[in-house]
Formats: structure tokens, C-alpha cells, sequence
């Protein structure tokens, strides 16, 4: 797909040297703040305009329901995605998979790999820093790697991008939401940047605090004119530790009212006072329901269990309109785009004393419509609801039923900066189905995932599915089609195949429909041309041969284009428009057209001549990216050693693979050195002859 020159933006951005490239494909002639609200465990179904406001309109008092007035109306000023994934169905893997724009396929973090350091490469921080923004992370982090000395860690924010880091580090510390008292799980160590806080934070619940301390950030923000700003918000509720608030909400909102960061250590919020674990919003305090399902018997209360997780959500409801509020009372609301959403599916998991023990989702169905909870690959553990507002670019009232997934954030943020994505993202820009203007590129939806346990037997679940052993899960979206394997045990299984659009909650298994099997054909090889292995994170089908493609070529050698710009990274090629091509069959000589273009992509096929395990060499001499179908090969890009020799090895069958080389221009006659050995020969040079288009 062709969109705009990346021109105007990019001069700007890199202090107005002209460039030839393009602009977003719906960025603004001024570049918008972006805020990213993330939210811990919050079920798809907890949302009212998602499903709760549909089982009050139903009024059965054995089907309770809570409220989200003002995410309800966030979606109205803006746009839902009702087809949205998170990229796991756990927090670690799902948030890295977000701030890297990488899939599970390709990320670091992968299965329950909490505290494992998110990779050092592009994030959805250090881009948008190098596009001109200052860039904060408020909340949950959980991806800092293993201490390397005291309070030192080698992926804290700080070295992932953030300017502004203000809360917990550690995956374990978001379990607790009173950080000095500890009320449940200990104490919690917070981080103001460099310096530990926790003992400053008397009566600090964190779902106040991170919203206090936004607004902050964002109120100094505010005063730059001249600089946009990217926050990252990660609430770590309403996981874990079912924990109350001090006191109600304070009134008003937005600049003088709602939460205030007064910063005075004992009194760091204006909710630090009051008892802390004791509020109960009123909405709910006195809640009852048909718990027998027989309106002749009188209502009983609701379980102090859901009081608390009815509040909890409320809690980030109130905040989400306070900061809403404030973006209106600092006159940059027009010029902000923020996303809502929750890191995977509702938990069972809560953290409480005796008496509020038994916590589950299908209290509020918070599931919604689906079958699965957080850990599941069924739709109910990785469904996550979505909103996003940006008054005068995404109209009011949106509805998009496009797939999406996690890791399409990143080239969204960059394409509303007016910049193309770094070459290395999974993801695609979501601005044509939240603008309704251009074409919108189809994403990438995949999941990979293990877990020892088993779905729950929620009677709402349909039989097949209550205790579905888990263990290695896929899933893959191809359209309104939807391809899930769960226990896998060799590549051979087959997926269960389901029209997602009509069986939302997985009841049809289409694969056992004959005429599914090209389909079915089709998602297997698929699956193995989306992923590279990764050792810490093991599945059946890491050995299996990537299959080749069934295409018949006419020419030899590769097609190359030249693009010229000046980006902070090697962008995605195929959103720039091309100012020359050719074909060549050789790569030792890349003095294409004089050497007058910055930037390059190959593409064609590389002929394998046999099954088997290949190993590919490449020496870098500058920003060069490789992938065969959709796997990355090479990612020599951000903070590259030139000239040091990068090895892969990778399982191909034999016949003609797919294979992009993308780099940046940087040095004359500097060409590339690509080597590779297989089954049969040893290390040479790619020949010419293995080369077609």
C-alpha cells in the first residue's frame, strides 16, 4: 500500500533538513501527544459499551453489572476496536510485545517470563523519543532484567527509552496496591526515578497515585508547547490484591480538581488520608442480586469479592475521566490521542484474606461473550478492549471491526508523528481504521503461549472448553477466520477453525469441515514463516522446516529500489515511495544508480535446494534488516557493530523462499556479505544463481 510522502514531518523532526520520503499516512501538520492507559487483568466484558451496559439493558438480577461511565463516553467522542488482541494472554509477554511493535514470534519476553529484560532494541519509547518526544512510563514495569548491582537494572526504563520513570519495577511489587503498608503482599519498593519512595507513600493507593502523577507529568508537559509528549500509564489494577481506596473519588477533575500530586512525603496524594483498604463505591456498597435465579426468593447481597472488584474498576473509570478533563482544562485535547486498553483476559487470580477468597470472572462475566480467561488463547484470554479518542481525527461514536493486536501501536504512534515504523515491527498502522481515511493494512495476528493448567469450568463456557488442557496454545487470525491449537504435540495437529465474526464464543469447529483443509494447509505453514525460534521458550514445532512457496518465477536475480530521507532508524520500506528500481544478481556491489539514494530494498526468492537446517552469515557494514517470508533473519539495525559477523541458522524445505534485505546507505562501494552453508556444501557466498523474481 502507497500513502503519502513522509516529507514535511520528517524535515521538522530532524531540524528541517529536506528529505524525500512520506508523511503519515493521516498525521497532522502538528505532531500529537499520545497516551497509552493500560490496565492489568481487566476483562473484555468489564467495560459497559463492550458488555456490561448489555446485561443491565437485559435486567436479569441473576446476571449482576457494574458501570464505566466515563470509558463508556471516551468511546463515544472516539472509536471502539471490538476485534482487538493482546499480544499474550499473560502481562510479561503481552507488554513486551507492545513496547517492541514485536510479536510473539519474535520478542524477547515470551510464556511467564516476568522480570526478564525487554530487548535492547527499538521500543515504542526510544522512537518516539528520537521523533521528538518526551517520553514518561507511570506505573507497573515489570521488564527490567536481573539486577546487575543495587537498584541497577539493564532494562529499566531510563535505558528503554523513558525520560520519566515513577512507580513499581518489579513484575511481583504491582501484586500489592498500598506500597508502604503492605497490607497483603508487604511492602513494595516505588521508583521516582533513580530514588526509592516507598516510605514517602503513607495511604497511597497506587490506582490514585499513578493517575496523580500523570496528571503532574502531564501538566509540566503542557508548558513545552514547542514538544510533544508520549506517556505510557500501566495501572497494576484491578489485579491481584483486591485492595480499596482511602476515600471516594475527589470532586471535579482535570487540573484543580479530582487527584492532586501534592508530593509531600506522608501526604504525597490528596487521597492519603482516611483509612486505606476501606472504600466501597456507593454504586455498589449496597448491591443485590438473584443469586438462586428464582424471583420469588429475596436478593442477597453481592460477595464483598466483587464489591471490591466493581470499585476497583470504577477506580480507573474516575481516573480515566480526570485525565480526560485535564487534557480539555490544558487546551491540548484536540491535539492528544489516547488509547485505552488491558494487558490480556480476566484473572481468577486475587490475593485477599479468607472471607474475600473465591474471586472469579464469571461474577460480571467479564469474559464477555467469549470462552477463556487470562492464560487461555481462546478468545476470552486475549480479547482485550480497546478505545481510542483523537477529537477532530478519529470521529465520534467509531466502530472498527478489523483484526488488530498489540504490537500495531508502535507503527501507529510513528505514522501519527509522521514517521514510517522501524523496519523490525510486526505490527501495521491502525490510523485508517480508527480515521477512516486510506486504506488499512491487514495486521498480523498471533499468539504463542504455554501453561501447564487447564481452563476453568465456568458453567457459562461451553462444555469442551471447561477444562481444556492448556499447555502449548497457537492461534492465528486470517480475516473473520480463526485457526486455535491447544496441548499441542507436533506441528501435524490440526487447528480448530472457527468464523470468529458468527462463533465468537468457539462453538463451530470448521476444521472438521473437509473443506477447510486448503485453509488448514495454508495456517500451518503459515505459523512457521511468522516466528523464529527463541531457546528460553521451547515449542514442538521449533525443528520443523519452514515450507517453501509454490510460485513460479521469470527472471533471475532480485528486485531493488532506492528511497531517499533521512529517518532515525531503517524504516519500512514498503510505506515509502520508491524513486528508482532495477534487478540485480549480485549483493557484493550495491553502487546502484551512483550511489545517490539513502536507503534499499531487495526483494525476490532464494532457491534452498534441499530439506534441511541452513546457516546464514551476514557482516553488517550498515543498517541492514533480512527476513525470509515473514521471519526476521537479520536485525542489524539499532546499535549495530559494523563489520561484526551475525550468524542464524534456520530450518527451510526445499523450493523458493521469500527473502527482503532492506539497508541504509551509508558508505560507498560498501555492498554486503552474505554467506550460508547447508546440507551439501560449506560457508560460501549467496550465488547469483539461487536468486530469482
Amino acid at each position: 500500500m502507497k500513502i503519502l510522502y513522509y516529507i514535511a514531518l520528517s524535515a521538522l523532526l530532524l531540524g528541517g533538513k529536506q528529505t524525500q520520503g512520506q508523511t503519515g499516512s493521516q498525521a497532522s501538520s502538528k505532531k500529537p501527544n499520545i497516551i497509552f492507559i493500560l490496565t492489568d487483568d481487566l476483562g473484555y466484558g468489564d467495560i459497559g459499551v463492550f458488555y456490561q451496559n448489555e446485561r443491565k439493558n437485559n435486567n436479569d438480577r441473576s446476571e449482576p453489572w457494574a458501570f464505566t461511565p466515563n470509558l463508556d463516553k471516551m468511546a463515544t467522542e472516539g472509536a471502539i476496536l471490538t476485534q482487538h488482541y493482546a499480544a499474550a494472554p499473560v502481562c510479561a509477554p503481552s507488554r513486551a510485545s507492545l513496547l517492541s511493535g514485536r510479536s510473539q514470534g519474535h520478542a524477547e519476553v515470551r510464556d511467564n517470563q516476568f522480570d526478564k529484560a525487554l530487548a535492547d532494541n527499538h521500543t515504542m519509547a526510544n522512537v518516539m523519543k528520537k521523533a521528538g518526544y518526551a517520553t514518561a512510563a507511570i506505573g507497573k514495569w515489570g521488564l527490567q532484567g536481573k539486577q546487575i548491582e543495587e537498584n541497577k537494572w539493564p532494562a529499566e526504563p531510563a535505558k528503554r527509552g523513558f525520560d520519566y520513570f515513577y512507580g513499581y519495577m518489579r513484575h511481583g511489587d504491582g501484586h500489592e496496591h498500598y506500597p508502604k503498608e503492605g497490607l497483603y503482599r508487604g511492602k513494595k519498593d516505588v521508583w521516582n526515578n533513580g530514588e526509592e519512595i516507598s516510605d514517602q507513600l503513607d495511604k497511597s493507593y497506587t490506582g490514585d497515585l499513578w493517575t496523580a502523577v500523570a496528571k503532574d507529568w502531564i501538566t509540566k508537559q503542557a508548558q513545552q508547547k514547542d514538544r510533544p509528549f508520549f506517556m505510557y500509564l500501566a495501572y497494576d489494577t484491578p489485579h491481584a490484591v483486591l485492595e480499596l481506596p482511602t476515600q471516594a473519588y475527589p470532586e471535579g477533575g482535570g487540573l484543580d480538581g479530582g487527584l492532586q500530586y501534592i508530593g509531600k512525603p506522608g501526604h504525597m496524594i490528596n487521597t492519603a488520608s482516611g483509612e486505606p483498604d476501606s472504600y466501597i463505591h456507593p454504586d455498589y456498597a449496597n448491591a443485590t442480586y438473584d443469586d438462586d435465579n428464582d424471583p420469588a426468593t429475596a436478593e442477597v447481597p453481592w460477595p464483598d469479592t466483587y464489591k471490591r472488584y466493581a470499585t476497583s474498576t470504577r477506580r480507573i473509570d474516575d481516573g480515566v475521566g480526570d485525565l480526560l478533563m485535564l487534557l480539555k482544562d490544558l487546551n491540548i485535547d484536540a491535539n492528544t490521542l489516547v488509547v485505552f486498553s488491558s494487558d490480556n483476559g480476566p484473572s481468577r487470580e486475587s490475593y485477599l484474606p479468607e472471607e474475600y477468597v473465591n474471586n472469579t470472572p464469571d461474577f460480571f462475566n467479564s469474559f464477555g461473550r467469549f470462552d477463556g480467561i487470562k492464560r487461555d488463547v481462546l478468545e476470552g484470554g486475549i480479547r482485550v478492549p480497546l478505545i481510542a479518542r483523537w477529537p477532530g481525527h478519529i470521529s465520534k461514536n467509531t466502530v472498527s471491526n478489523t483484526p488488530s493486536i498489540f504490537y500495531d501501536w508502535l507503527p501507529t504512534f510513528t505514522d501519527a508523528a509522521g514517521l514510517p515504523a522501524p523496519v523490525n515491527t510486526d505490527g501495521v498502522s491502525l490510523l485508517p481504521s480508527l480515521t477512516g481515511k486510506n486504506d488499512q493494512e491487514k495486521s498480523l495476528v498471533y499468539v504463542e503461549y504455554f501453561h501447564k493448567g487447564k481452563t476453568p469450568d465456568y458453567p457459562e463456557f461451553l462444555p469442551e472448553h471447561q477444562n481444556k488442557g492448556r499447555k502449548q496454545m497457537q492461534m492465528i487470525r486470517r480475516d473473520e477466520m480463526l485457526g486455535l491449537r491447544y496441548n499441542i504435540q507436533s506441528h501435524h495437529d490440526d487447528f480448530e477453525i472457527y468464523n470468529i465474526l458468527k462463533d465468537p464464543q468457539q462453538r463451530n469447529n470448521l476444521a472438521k469441515n473437509g473443506s477447510m483443509q486448503k485453509l488448514q494447509e495454508e495456517m500451518k505453514a503459515k505459523v512457521l514463516r511468522v516466528r523464529r525460534p527463541n531457546s528460553t521458550a521451547p515449542r514442538p514445532y521449533d525443528s520443523i522446516a519452514v515450507p517453501a512457496v509454490n510460485i513460479k518465477t521469470t527472471s533471475k536475480g532480485l528486485v531493488w529500489k532506492a528511497f531517499n530521507g533521512d529517518f532515525p532508524w531503517l524504516p519500512k520500506m514498503e510505506l515509502l515511495n520508491s524513486l528508482a528500481q532495477g534487478t540485480t544478481t549480485s549483493l557484493k556491489n550495491m553502487d546502484f544508480a551512483n550511489n545517490s539514494y539513502a536507503y534499499y530494498s531487495l526483494e525476490g526468492f532464494i532457491e534452498v535446494p534441499q530439506d534441511g537446517a541452513y546457516t546464514f552469515y551476514l557482516i553488517p557494514k550498515e543498517s541492514t534488516f533480512i527476513k525470509l517470508h515473514d521471519a526476521a533473519l537479520f536485525d542489524a539495525d539499532y546499535d549495530y557493530q559494523s563489520g561484526e559477523e551475525k550468524k542464524t541458522t534456520i530450518m527451510l524445505k526445499k523450493g523458493k523462499h521469500p527473502v527482503s534485505i532492506y539497508l541504509k546507505k551509508e558508505k560507498e562501494n560498501s555492498g554486503l556479505q552474505i554467506k550460508w552453508q547447508g546440507p551439501g556444501f560449506s560457508k560460501r557466498p549467496l550465488q547469483k544463481s539461487v536468486f530469482s523474481h
